[in-house]
């Protein structure tokens, strides 16, 4: 428990300290998560912090028990509402917030705050790197049902990859860095120089031309 409490900490305080370094046009741009700019997504990430369960409550009948429109919806409405300082601030204030999402435990804590982590860096062209045990913890914990929320086809296709000894089911080799194949499970387009095999154009930008 206290390593993947240290891996959750960890994983805040190197978000919290790129958001401080980037430039203001840089919130403004879009992330892997469509339809959201980078203000939109740190206002997700940082959205349990902030909402109250009697709010969370109100806010999951008003959108019908859908959470993705419930997300959505106050992820937008804070973008609007604070700025970038206060968003970076508001993450690093909780980094140590015992937050974990709904039957998903710190892993599941952790496995959020990477990838959206991912969704930023990746869309900005920014080179970083998340630490191999923090991505082992996430790899290691998958289960079908998380990997059938995301709805990826992955049929005949062998996830391969290239810094670390994980594979991940069976047919035509996909190829890339473990943070780059934990984006694929999760049903993002990638840039097309990050994934290299036969099936890489199904999950590339290129596949949208």
């Amino acid at each position: 428990m206290t390593d993947i409490r240290t891996a959750v900490a960890g994983e805040r305080t190197d978000l919290a300290d790129l958001l401080a370094g980037l430039q203001q046009e840089d919130w403004e741009k879009p992330t892997l998560c469509a339809g959201w700019r980078v203000r939109e997504l740190v206002a997700h990430i940082t959205m349990p912090y902030r909402l109250s369960m009697p709010r969370f409550l109100l806010g999951m009948i008003k959108a019908r028990g859908k959470f993705d429109r419930l997300a959505d919806r106050q992820a937008r409405r804070d973008a609007a509402e604070l700025s970038p300082l206060e968003l970076t601030e508001c993450l690093r204030q909780n980094i140590n917030h015992p937050w974990k999402p709904p039957g998903g435990g710190y892993e599941g804590a952790l496995a959020h705050d990477v990838i959206h982590g991912l969704d930023i860096t990746v869309a900005l062209g920014i080179d970083r790197q998340v630490p191999a045990d923090r991505l082992r913890l996430i790899l290691d914990d998958l289960k079908p049902r998380q990997l059938k929320y995301f709805g990826v086809d992955l049929e005949n296709v062998q996830l391969q990859a290239t810094d670390l000894d994980w594979t991940h089911g069976t047919g035509e080799v996909l190829s890339g860095s473990a943070q780059d194949l934990l984006l694929v499970l999760c049903g993002r387009t990638l840039p097309a120089d990050h994934l290299t095999g036969a099936p890489a154009t199904r999950f590339t930008k290129e596949q949208l031309r």
